[in-house]
C-alpha cells in the first residue's frame, strides 16, 4: 500500500485531495518534498489516502470535542468501588447526550462502548459488572467517538485511591514519552524517529514498550493506515507529512514487553509476566510546524 503508484496531476488541475484548490496551490510542494525523500533516501512515503483535507480535519475536531468531554466526565466521576460496567454506562450515556456515537460498540464484535484496561491489562479490556475498582488500581479508559461520520480517539490513565509512588512515576513516564513526541516530532521526520523517542524515554526509566500493538491513522474510519509503532530507529519507516491524522498511544509495561491475548473473549491483551501496563493516547494532526493535538 505504501508504494502504490499515484496518478499524475498537472499543476493547474484540481488537487487530488478534493479540497477544490488547484494542485499547485495545495499538495504540490508536499508531494515534491516527499518525492525527494523517496528518490534520495529510499524512504517510504504516505499514500494520498493517508491525508485529510482541512474540512475533514474540522470534522474530526468536532468528534474530538465530544470525545474529550466524555473523558472529562469519566475523570470527574471515576472512583474506588465503581465497576468497569458503570464506566461503560457513563461513556455510553454521555456520548449520546452530546450527539456522538460510541465507536467501539459492536466494532468487529466488541460488546461495549469503551475499553477499560485495569492493572496488567495492556488494552481492549471489556467492561463488566463484576470488576470493581480497588484502591491501588490503575486503569486506562480508551474512548472513541463518531460525530457526523468522523472519528476521534483518545485514552487516559486514572489512579484509583492510594497508589504507590513507584506506580505513580511509572504512569508519569508513559505520559512524558507521548508528550516528548508531540513537542519534538516535525514534518518529514519518520516513523522510526517517533518510536525511538518513546522507546528511549521508557527504557531509560526501566520500562518496556509493547511492539505488537500501536497507533494508527484515524478520522474517516476507526483504524486507518499507517500503523504507528512506538519502537523504532531514527531515519527509518514512513515519512510524516502535513495533513496526516493519526493516533500516538504508547502501551508500556513495568516488566517485560511481552503480551498475550485472552482466548476466552478474543479481545483482552495482558502482560505476559503479570506486570502493570499503562497507556495514554492522543489523536494528532501533522502541521507545517509540528503536531497539533486534536483529542486527548
Amino acid at each position: 500500500m505504501i508504494y502504490k503508484k499515484e496518478k499524475h496531476i498537472d499543476l493547474n488541475e484540481p488537487c487530488w485531495c478534493g479540497c477544490g484548490k488547484l494542485y499547485k496551490d495545495c499538495h504540490f510542494e508536499i508531494d515534491k518534498k516527499l518525492s525527494t525523500f523517496k528518490k534520495n533516501f529510499k524512504a517510504q512515503i504516505p499514500t494520498r489516502d493517508m491525508f485529510k483535507t482541512e474540512a475533514q480535519i474540522e470534522g474530526i475536531k468536532r468528534a474530538a470535542v465530544v470525545n474529550n468531554a466524555v473523558l472529562d466526565y469519566v475523570e470527574q466521576n471515576i472512583k474506588e468501588g465503581m465497576t468497569t460496567e458503570e464506566i461503560n454506562t457513563l461513556v455510553h450515556t454521555k456520548t449520546l447526550e452530546l450527539g456522538g456515537i460510541p465507536a467501539p460498540l459492536n466494532y468487529e464484535g466488541f460488546p461495549k462502548s469503551v475499553c477499560t484496561s485495569v492493572n496488567d491489562v495492556v488494552c481492549h479490556g471489556i467492561p463488566n459488572k463484576h470488576q470493581i475498582l480497588k484502591s491501588g488500581d490503575i486503569i486506562n479508559v480508551d474512548c472513541t467517538t463518531i460525530v457526523d461520520g468522523y472519528y476521534a480517539d483518545a485514552s487516559r490513565m486514572f489512579l484509583i485511591g492510594k497508589v504507590s509512588d513507584e506506580v505513580k512515576r511509572f504512569v508519569e513516564v508513559v505520559k512524558e514519552s507521548l508528550d516528548i513526541v508531540v513537542k519534538n516530532l516535525k514534518p518529514y521526520q519518520q516513523m522510526g524517529d517517533l518510536g525511538y523517542m518513546i522507546n528511549k524515554h521508557c527504557t531509560d526509566n526501566g520500562y518496556s514498550v509493547v511492539r505488537e500493538i500501536g497507533g494508527h491513522g484515524v478520522g474517516l474510519e476507526f483504524h486507518e493506515e499507517p500503523f504507528v509503532s512506538h519502537v523504532g530507529k531514527k531515519g527509518e519507516g514512513i515519512v510524516f507529512a502535513p495533513g496526516m491524522v493519526f493516533t500516538i498511544e504508547p502501551m508500556v509495561n513495568m516488566g517485560k514487553r511481552y503480551v498475550y491475548q485472552d482466548a476466552s473473549d478474543g479481545w483482552t491483551i495482558y502482560t505476559a509476566d503479570g506486570s502493570l501496563s499503562a497507556q495514554f493516547e492522543y489523536t494528532v494532526v501533522m502541521r507545517e510546524d509540528g503536531l497539533e493535538i486534536i483529542a486527548h
